[in-house]
């Protein structure tokens, strides 16, 4: 039989509320949680559900010491937010590289104006973009991410117990800033190969502009580079499809050494 007294404790209410916290910090910066229109009141619950689930096990698992002070409570809920919005910002620096990528020959093409409202971002960008976002979050949902998202989480509180006791050290924060800088050779490995078919594109046409002065080639050029932008798109579809597999794999994996 329950023992509501020691259920509802002081020390139990702080512990699931630390869990809770950490959480909310991973479903605020992780993809497919924080790139897609959830109502925050699904999040709250499914985070609230989780907590409800990993309570015994961190309990069992945690020698938690209450803290004294209002102060104490709000440092420890920061740095359980910090963790978990860490792990999920981390996590995201891959989608945020296909679409810095994806923009950049989507501009080559010539649609930097056909932009429509991005869920993913909340702004403006190419559709385009948000066709090879799309991609990624299906191939992120396909291999399991976001299952191992939990399965991270729950481990890093093993790592990384609830409690004083871990600080953000300058080699965590030196991986996570590491990890960032990904993202810029991400998105020139996703843009290179149309962008440099297009750039080569736009040489030729300068060449024949030059042959051919009485030819009005910018008319020629924009339906000529839309249309070979999609072709590319295309034909490197699958291509690209595998190698965001590989990035999704080696993202995780890296991120399993960091927390």
């Amino acid at each position: 039989m329950f023992n509501l007294d020691v259920l509802f404790s002081v020390s139990n209410i702080i512990l699931f509320m630390a869990i809770f916290t950490r959480l909310s910090g991973l479903f605020a910066s992780a993809p497919l949680f924080s790139t897609y229109p959830i109502p925050v009141q699904v999040k709250v619950w499914l985070a609230a559900c989780i907590a409800f689930i990993l309570f015994p096990i961190v309990q069992y698992n945690t020698a938690f010491t209450v803290p004294n002070s209002v102060p104490a409570l709000t440092l420890i809920l920061l740095k359980e937010f910090l963790i978990g919005f860490a792990m999920g910002f981390c996590a995201n620096i891959l989608f945020v590289g296909i679409e810095l990528g994806v923009n950049m020959f989507a501009i080559q093409m010539g649609l930097s104006a056909d932009q429509a409202l991005n869920p993913t971002s909340g702004g403006n960008s190419p559709v385009i973009t948000q066709a090879f976002t799309f991609l990624a979050t299906m191939l992120f949902i396909a291999i399991g991410a976001h299952q191992w998202l939990f399965s991270a989480i729950y481990n890093s509180f093993k790592t990384m117990p609830v409690g004083y006791t871990f600080t953000f050290s300058p080699e965590l924060v030196g991986q996570v800033v590491t990890i960032s800088n990904q993202m810029f050779n991400i998105g020139l490995s996703i843009a290179l190969p149309i962008f440099g078919v297009l750039f080569i594109t736009d040489v030729l046409l300068g060449f024949t502009s030059k042959m051919m002065p009485q030819m009005n080639i910018f008319m020629v050029s924009l339906p000529l580079k839309i249309y070979l932008g999609l072709l590319l798109s295309l034909i490197f579809m699958r291509p690209m499809a595998e190698y965001i597999t590989v990035l999704i794999e080696r993202f995780l994996a890296q991120i399993a050494l960091i927390f």
